[in-house]
């Protein structure tokens, strides 16, 4: 890059920093450095727009237009040239604008006259903040060396941004991480929380963006890299012998550390006079920007390694580790990009709730919330831009919304609503130890879900009258290598204790789909719902699966013994699942363990396939149970992890209930036990509807045993069984309706 650039780049930018330095407020700011870009730059205009919400531009300070057409100046994302840059996040460097594709004349601003234009994307980190433009009367392509200044100049005003540079009298703009916003994502576990911010891995904030002695930039950026390799060598050296999959991942992270291509543009920045860590934070951003226009995964997972690299260096540069010395504040609630179960556990009952930027309603996090009954919210894309540790948080995992920062209005009504469910459950309370008795007689049992040893107080605290499902794949999914059988049993003799002799049904290992275990091969299949998963990985490997039943026999030591094989989907994969069982059985006998007192041995009924099975599977099997989650996507062909598709269908549509009271019909004839486990056993409405149609037993978390016990009591399931045929008669596509004008009218 010629000399005369990069001195006059750092030119530039020194007094950008004395500008930011001033004590100007923050429109003479944007003012001031519009005109020196201008000036830098040899161009009769510059232009400084920044948004001023989600979809709308604004004009907020110009060099060269008609000064009357700032801030009232606005368009939408993708409107004109401008717009498009914002859009796309790409440059527009033409030499007759008014002629480019997507040109929208603007005649407040008077820009009619100006030919060339250059406009860069104001971005951090992947977040778009605004659009840099500057202009020229004659007709020219800007140079790639007057480019790469602009983008340099950029990324400094994204900083300047972030740190509330223009803010101040005349700005119209509001402080960053100041004002109230309110994020929607998606419900992964429901609930209401109000608390602090507590960031999993803390913001690395860069205040000194510029930088006068290149040289000594230079040194501190190769003595962090070097660090960096130094750090990446270490892991590989300990996973050596490990997993192939992690090895490869780490292999992709040292070639990353060791890239020339990306340690020469960072020396560039830094060359045109950025400091070491606003270079590597310029670099993270366009790979930021990159990322979300790459669809191909392999690509993304690539460009997400380099993210990562990014931001092991930018704590490396400013010594703001993950552990930055901050107290976690009273009421923490979590929020982070992902965050897998074993860290999850590690903060474990001491949060208030989790908001993640990803995740989902189905993941390892969501399974470990439910445990630790806090509100879960996913899918809040942005937050992590703009929550701060220790702000003010409301989640509403009801309604999957975050407020972050809420004002009086929204507390007030948030308050109100956590002190209506407080009130709630004292009445709950109340009835716990009542039966779920109904108005015409019928007793439904309520059994609780579990999958920690911290779920199993919930047993005494909620009224529930055993443990209907206790997910074994938690104890796996949170190690970093397979558990010893030893292990096993003595976790499963501690649940059998604490549940003291009340049921309890274990669900063999279910992992696949979407929960992986990080010691064994990830499968690369187009659609793991329906893939290798559950009973399918337990009869391809016999030996983790007899391992398993072989600890399930020895901690029951005598005692009984439920165990439920998941995804069933046709009779033989029972009858092989109830053989392995059988087998391990014998050997523990032939070993002269105590055998258990009695066995049921079941399955989940989750694939439509298995509704159909021979009679003969319904007479062998001694209980099934409804696996609510996966059987409705299944039947609706709607993936529960897909927002566009899930809520389209209805758990009370006419055509699943009736699904369901053949499945109770066809038990009912051989006199086989069923209940119903899901989400949906725990909601109030949806679970009345399920024992009106047949079901006896339901199977939820331990916060919904007291609404689901207490809408049962008030409800005589005949009438309510004559209203949902009402409505199938009349043809109704859904019978909620019905339903809930018949709960509203009853006392």
């Amino acid at each position: 890059m010629p000399e005369r650039f990069e001195s006059e780049s750092r030119k530039l930018l020194g007094r950008l920093r004395d500008a930011m330095a001033s004590d100007l407020a923050g429109q003479a700011r944007l003012d001031r450095i519009t005109h020196l870009i201008a000036d830098s730059m040899g161009t009769e205009v510059c232009s400084i727009y920044l948004f001023r919400d989600d979809e709308t531009l604004e004009l907020c300070a110009t060099e060269g237009l008609k000064p009357e057409a700032v801030h009232q100046t606005r368009m939408r994302m993708g409107e004109g040239l401008v717009g498009r840059v914002a859009k796309r996040g790409q440059i527009i460097n033409t030499p007759d604008a008014p002629s480019a594709k997507g040109f929208r004349y603007m005649p407040e601003t008077g820009e009619e006259i100006f030919s060339s234009f250059l406009g860069v994307p104001i971005q951090r980190l992947g977040e778009k903040l605004g659009v840099l433009v500057v202009q020229s009367k004659d007709q020219r392509v800007f140079s790639s060396d007057e480019v790469y200044a602009l983008e340099v100049v950029a990324m400094v005003l994204a900083e300047m941004t972030e740190l509330g540079a223009f803010v101040g009298e005349g700005a119209a703009l509001s402080a960053r991480h100041q004002q109230s916003v309110l994020f929607r994502g998606t419900t992964g576990q429901e609930g209401a929380a109000e608390g602090h911010v507590w960031l999993h891995e803390p913001r690395v904030i860069v205040t000194n963006l510029i930088a006068d002695d290149p040289v000594r930039e230079q040194a501190r950026l190769t003595e962090a890299v070097d660090d960096l390799r130094v750090g990446v060598d270490r892991m590989l050296e300990m996973s050596v012998g490990g997993d192939s999959e992690q090895l490869q991942v780490l292999e992709a992270y040292r070639m990353f550390a060791n890239s020339k291509g990306w340690m020469r543009r960072m020396e560039e920045d830094i060359a045109r006079g950025l400091s070491a860590e606003a270079a590597v934070e310029k670099e993270q951003s366009q790979a930021r920007a990159r990322m979300a226009q790459v669809q191909d995964a392999y690509l993304r997972e690539r460009l997400s390694d380099l993210d990562d690299l990014s931001n092991r260096l930018l704590r490396i540069l400013t010594g703001q580790g993950r552990q930055t010395g901050a107290e976690m504040p009273t009421n923490p609630i979590l929020i982070a990009r992902n965050i897998g179960p074993g860290d999850l556990l590690e903060y474990g009952r001491s949060l208030r709730g989790v908001v993640l930027e990803q995740g989902s309603v189905g993941s390892h996090a969501a399974i470990v919330a439910r445990a630790l009954a806090i509100p879960l919210v996913v899918h809040a894309e942005g937050i992590l831009n703009e929550a701060l540790n220790g702000d003010h948080i409301m989640v509403d995992g009801d309604q999957g919304v975050v407020h972050l920062r809420p004002d009086d209005t929204v507390v007030a009504a948030f308050r109100d609503k956590i002190a209506m469910q407080a009130k709630a459950q004292e009445r709950y309370a109340s009835i716990r130890d009542k039966p779920a008795e109904t108005l015409c007689g019928r007793v439904i049992g309520l059994h609780m879900n579990a999958g920690l040893m911290a779920d199993l107080p919930s047993l005494e605290g909620s009224g529930a009258e055993g443990v209907g499902l206790f997910r074994t794949e938690l104890q796996f999914l949170v190690r970093n290598q397979m558990p010893k059988r030893s292990e096993l049993a003595e976790l499963y003799a501690r649940v059998l204790d604490a549940a003291k002799g009340r049921r309890v049904v274990f669900r063999t290992l279910d992992i696949g789909s979407d929960k992986v275990l990080p010691y064994m091969k990830p499968n690369d299949e187009p659609n793991p719902a329906l893939g290798w998963r559950a009973i399918r990985v337990g009869l391809d490997k016999p030996g983790v699966m007899q391992m398993q039943l072989q600890a399930l026999i020895r901690a029951a030591n005598g005692r009984p013994l439920t165990v439920m094989f998941p995804f069933v989907a046709q009779f033989d994969e029972y009858r092989a699942a109830r053989q392995a069982f059988e087998k391990a059985m014998n050997r523990e006998e032939r070993l002269g363990h105590v055998m258990p007192e009695r066995v049921e041995v079941g399955a989940m009924l989750e694939t439509p396939s298995l509704a159909f099975a021979p009679k003969a599977f319904f007479q062998q099997v001694d209980f099934l149970s409804i696996g609510g989650n996966d059987l409705k996507q299944f039947f609706f062909a709607a993936d529960r992890e897909n927002e566009r598709v899930r809520r389209r269908y209805d758990t009370l549509n006419v055509s699943f209930l009736t699904f369901i009271e053949q499945i109770a019909e066809r038990c009912a004839q051989t006199g086989t036990p069923l209940s119903f486990c899901g989400e949906d056993a725990g909601r109030p409405v949806e679970a009345v509807c399920m024992a009106a149609i047949g079901l006896h037993t339901l199977s939820m978390r331990p916060a919904s045993i007291g609404p689901v016990k207490s809408l049962l009591r008030r409800t005589n399931l005949d009438e309510l069984k004559q209203v949902i045929y009402a409505a199938r008669h009349r043809g109704d596509q859904s019978v909620r309706p019905s339903v809930m004008e018949y709960l509203r009218a009853q006392p």
